[in-house]
């Protein structure tokens, strides 16, 4: 694959502290980046920095003569002034871009709601991000790179943009860089993962469960490796291999490996205790909303009601765990108001439990508003001593640390925590305040992947019904156990999940455009797999005996790998020419297992054919 971009021995220092050193990377023609690690470890700045936004202080950063690079980051810097056309294809002719299947699937995809006359001065924050995102992928770019591209986009949103990068560039060509804290989008998109941790780059192989595959086992070869957040990453490991059929279409080689890493690990949640606590805490009955429907007035002039619900029944049971999606007013904001006791039904009646105890944790942060002044410490000081966690009895400042925060940050004062801090603390106070009916409307806004896990780990063990609203595929698959969408007013179970939430929109879509051959979010959002081969008799038997070869050969290989890291581990730690031997030697074996892994893949599609 040919070179595109490389970088070599970058280090950057920020008055508090260094943020890169010695780091040298590079992009080929071909890489699917996804760019994970915690908030503030220098994600967006390493972006800023290979795209030469930003100087480092030593190093450099070269790029092939010729290649282009397109950059979407989290600042607002679409021009004042301009239409949303504008903004998007410049001055080019519309015949012309018109007739670039790119630029139309990019435009239909993205912004098809929002006026192409509009002038982007009067676009909510969301929509400007969608065309600043839709001005970078119109683009004819060598090299993308993207700062939290689905913020601002629902599940079909996200599913659009997956099957557009995919096909964006031919195999082997172009090159993507992406920084999200987006799972599902890690896996369907990236083929490579960086971690951005301790001033350096560790690279790995596949998306985020690839990464957390590897990284539990660099955890586990580690001699200095943190107990908690290993154990962390194996129950993320488990859910992963517990999960999606699409996510265990790795050799089985991985396969085997990830089963020995999680063989004692129990699922996620202990349902049925969970639902017994949840009867105890709330009785049988929670919130029914029977036959309820909502009306809003006119919103002006002319205007004619607004029927948002009609005719809704939902009776939520104890310790039920729900999912809830939907286009952007569909009205799941309102059902989450009947369910709260916010909203008013127009007609239908809301029956609620004599014990229920509701939490919204909601994006506005309403929580922190009168302890700005406080520390983290006073704040937590002021809850009880101690709480029942997955039958397990845990203080509020065990809580705190499962959640992230380390000592130095129990003396800062609220106002002062990164966005992300905050809405850890937000969701910590809001559990402690122990309610047994927990609605989250968006809670994955400014939290990195670890903290998605962490979070994720805490709600495990909430013992009570529990609601979200996210567009975040990956949580809501794995703390929900049931997925509804709100669509036309009805509020209809979704046995299928997030799929068939996503089959239901193309539909949709295709019948509100009559005569066209499919929608856009069609046309682009579909993964184009590898092309399917017939084996004739002969092909067939040398292509099963070459693969029952590789498991062997693999199998040799990695049992020796285990052999050189005893070694290393008990090697004079000064016999320098010794280590390097043994290096070199572990470094021949991981080169050769990696082409081995990749032939592998070959043979099994097409065996599959």
């Amino acid at each position: 694959m040919a070179h595109l971009l490389g970088a070599e021995s970058l280090h950057l220092e920020f008055p508090t502290r260094v943020i890169f050193d010695s780091v040298t990377t590079g992009i080929e023609e071909g890489d699917r980046i996804g760019v994970v690690g915690r908030n503030g470890d220098g994600k967006s700045t390493l972006l800023n920095l290979l795209a030469g936004r930003m100087e480092p202080d030593s190093g450099r950063v070269t790029r092939r003569r010729g290649v282009t690079l397109g950059i979407l980051d989290q600042a607002d810097d679409l021009v004042q002034g301009v239409t949303v056309g504008q903004a998007i294809v410049g001055g080019i002719e519309e015949h012309v871009w018109a007739g670039d299947a790119k630029v139309r699937d990019v435009i239909a995809g993205l912004v098809r709601d929002i006026p192409w006359d509009a002038l982007v001065d009067d676009l909510s924050g969301g929509q400007r991000r969608r065309v600043a995102l839709a001005a970078v992928l119109t683009g004819d770019h060598d090299i993308i790179f993207l700062d939290e591209p689905t913020n601002h986009l629902d599940v079909e949103g996200i599913a659009w943009l997956a099957g557009h990068l995919k096909t964006r560039w031919a195999t082997n060509s172009g090159g993507l860089v992406v920084v999200t804290h987006d799972r599902w989008f890690l896996d369907e998109v990236c083929t490579m993962t960086w971690e951005v941790h301790d001033r350096m780059i560790e690279p790995f192989e596949g998306g985020y469960a690839a990464y957390i595959l590897q990284r539990v086992e660099r955890d586990r070869m580690s001699a200095a490796t943190e107990s908690k957040r290993q154990n962390l990453m194996k129950k993320e490991l488990a859910w992963l291999r517990r999960g999606a059929p699409a996510r265990t279409a790795k050799p089985k080689f991985r396969i085997d490996a990830a089963n020995v890493l999680i063989e004692n690990e129990p699922p996620p949640r202990d349902t049925v205790s969970l639902q017994s606590m949840a009867m105890q805490r709330l009785g049988k009955d929670v919130v029914d909303l029977i036959d309820v429907s909502v009306t809003y007035p006119p919103s002006g002039r002319g205007a004619s009601e607004k029927h948002v619900l009609k005719d809704i029944t939902w009776r939520i049971a104890p310790g039920e765990r729900t999912g809830i999606m939907g286009v952007n007013g569909a009205g799941k904001s309102t059902l989450l108001g009947l369910v709260a006791g916010t909203v008013a039904p127009t007609s239908g009646r809301v029956k609620r439990g004599k014990t229920i105890k509701v939490a919204v944790l909601t994006q506005q942060l309403f929580e922190l508003e009168g302890i700005q002044n406080d520390r983290v410490s006073e704040v937590i000081g002021r809850q009880k001593t101690s709480y029942m966690a997955g039958g397990k009895e845990i203080t509020p400042g065990q809580m705190l640390e499962r959640m992230g925060f380390m000592s130095a940050q129990l003396s800062t004062q609220v106002k002062d925590l990164s966005g992300g801090q905050k809405r850890r603390l937000q969701l910590l106070l809001i559990v402690l305040d122990e309610p047994n009916v927990l609605i989250l409307d968006e809670p994955t806004n400014d939290l990195d992947t670890d903290m998605l896990a962490a979070m994720e780990d805490l709600l495990d063990s909430f013992p009570g019904t529990l609601l979200v609203v996210s567009h975040d595929r990956y949580l809501i698959e794995r703390v929900t156990d049931n997925q509804y969408a709100v669509t036309d007013g009805a509020f209809r179970h979704l046995p299928g999940g997030v799929e068939q939430y996503l089959e239901l929109r193309r539909k949709a879509d295709s019948s509100a455009a009559p005569g066209s051959t499919g929608s856009p979010t069609e046309a682009s959002g579909s993964a184009v797999g590898p092309r399917k081969l017939s084996l004739g008799g002969a092909e067939l038997r040398n292509a099963q005996k070459e693969l029952a070869s590789i498991d062997r050969k693999v199998a040799k290989a990695q049992a020796r790998v285990a052999e050189l890291h005893e070694k290393l581990a008990t090697h004079d730690q000064s016999d320098f020419d010794g280590l390097g031997t043994l290096t070199g030697e572990l470094e021949r074996l991981d080169a050769s297992v990696a082409a081995l892994e990749v032939r592998w893949l070959e043979l099994s599609e097409l065996l599959e054919g």
